[in-house]
């Protein structure tokens, strides 16, 4: 039955939903003409908010960027490939196959969402390779809900990082919320492991029947290349200078010493006070140990770069989305909406609501707590609400929308070869289940 309600959707979505890029570029003109009806901005008005948003969240894009690459470069590295290659053999039928995805891809996300989003498609394309009869658009939308359900208490999430991290936009106000009241709090941990351990038995249960099956072919993975580490492993022998330097592992382990000493004392002296900048450059020393030399860490940034493509491209076009929503007012403006009927005990829900309907136009919890933040607080602080309840709120109504919104679907398509049209039918369904868990979340931990 699930399955069929998925195709259902699948087949609408064949016919309506269009391209990730042209998706972005239709919520721009929508974002423009919601500002413009419901704001007192002008028409060129919004143009400059547009353009000038293009910019106003480049450093943020970048650390977003980096933090995706890196930990692509991570899930590609020889060691990583090996065990994806042993773990994907354990599974012997598509129904395990299917529920070993979401918990691998899962447990990846727990330690870097740039890493589950790509370390679970490339277990699905194995386990595509190894099983017969298991439905590659299964495995892989698997992948893509696995990560996303374990998100918010994910090591490397955003707003719990953001406001974590010194120097934060709103500092001054809040000053730094500690990662035991955020990631590591009942409100987040609880509807990420219920929603991990349901969305293994749902997909199970959303694979269809032999005859109606989709196999993984060669053919249709049409960036297999990107996600073989064969290439980048073997380089020919060096001979000149710059080869030798380029290959060097002395050089490599020099940088890595000096960058794990760091990051032990860093544990050390602060414990699991992890930030954005600290998550990045761990993953990045992480890629270079495993990799072990300069020239074969490029060669894996290279291809982490073709897979994430359609992102880099994309971000300015949310970031002017942001620009858009945020200096015409319009983001305060539903923020303010969903807040006028919240009370002490509601508004962790409805500011959850809140950030799935913001996230569609803004997939950014970072760019989206700046501004949208300010506001929960001030209705936080006036109903007495704990603060970490709201960026909890606004971090996991975030991840929510991102199984409808295709702009984080990109890197597990890229490595997959298929298109968002193949795996939306499925996301939907988990969305859904994830909004009720999440909702009963929000009321109960508060």
């Amino acid at each position: 039955m699930l399955y069929q309600l998925a195709n259902r959707f699948k087949l609408g979505v064949e016919k309506y939903l269009p391209d990730a890029f042209v998706f972005a570029l239709i919520l721009t003109i929508l974002a423009y003409f919601l500002a413009l009806f419901l704001t007192p901005s002008g028409p060129f008005e919004l143009v400059e908010f547009w353009y000038a948003g293009f910019w106003d969240f480049l450093a943020f894009a970048m650390q977003m960027v980096v933090i995706l690459v890196a930990g692509y470069c991570l899930a590609i590295a020889p060691s990583i490939q090996r065990g994806i290659r042993r773990l994907a053999s354990i599974p012997k039928n598509p129904a395990n196959a299917v529920m070993s995805t979401v918990l691998v891809s899962g447990g990846a996300a727990f330690l870097s969402w740039g890493f589950g989003l790509i370390l679970g498609p490339i277990f699905a394309r194995e386990l595509a390779k190894n099983i017969k009869g298991v439905d590659y658009r299964v495995l892989i939308a698997a992948a893509f809900c696995g990560a996303m359900a374990v998100l918010p208490m994910s090591l490397t999430i955003t707003a719990p990082l953001l406001v974590n991290t010194p120097g934060h936009p709103l500092e001054e106000s809040i000053g730094l919320v500690p990662l035991a009241q955020t990631i590591f709090s009942p409100q987040l941990m609880v509807p990420a492991i219920v929603s991990v351990i349901i969305f293994a038995f749902l997909f199970r249960k959303m694979h269809p029947a032999a005859e109606d099956t989709v196999p993984f072919k060669e053919v249709d993975a049409k960036t297999s290349s990107h996600v073989e580490h064969e290439s980048v492993a073997t380089l020919e022998e060096p001979q000149t200078i710059a080869e030798r330097l380029d290959n060097s592992k002395i050089l490599t382990y020099i940088i890595v010493i000096a960058g794990l000493s760091w990051i032990v004392y860093y544990f050390a002296t602060r414990g699991l006070d992890l930030n954005i900048d600290f998550a990045n450059f761990l993953l990045i020393i992480l890629g270079l140990a495993l990799h072990g030399s300069p020239s074969k860490y490029i060669a894996a940034v290279k291809k982490a770069v073709t897979s994430t493509a359609g992102i880099i491209i994309q971000f300015p076009f949310y970031a002017g989305i942001m620009g858009i929503m945020a200096s015409s007012g319009l983001i305060s403006l539903i923020a303010a909406w969903f807040v006028s009927f919240s009370t002490e005990a509601t508004l962790p829900l409805f500011v959850y609501l809140s950030a799935c309907l913001v996230n569609i136009f803004v997939p950014s919890a970072g760019g989206q707590w700046a501004v949208q933040g300010p506001i929960m607080i001030e209705a936080a602080e006036s109903l007495n609400v704990s603060v970490a309840s709201i960026v909890n709120a606004v971090t996991i109504g975030d991840v929510t929308t991102n199984m409808f919104q295709p702009f984080w679907a990109l890197p597990a398509l890229g490595i997959a070869g298929l298109g968002i049209r193949d795996i939306w039918g499925y996301c939907l369904i988990a969305m859904i289940i994830y909004i009720i868990v999440s909702s009963i979340s929000m009321l109960i931990f508060i």
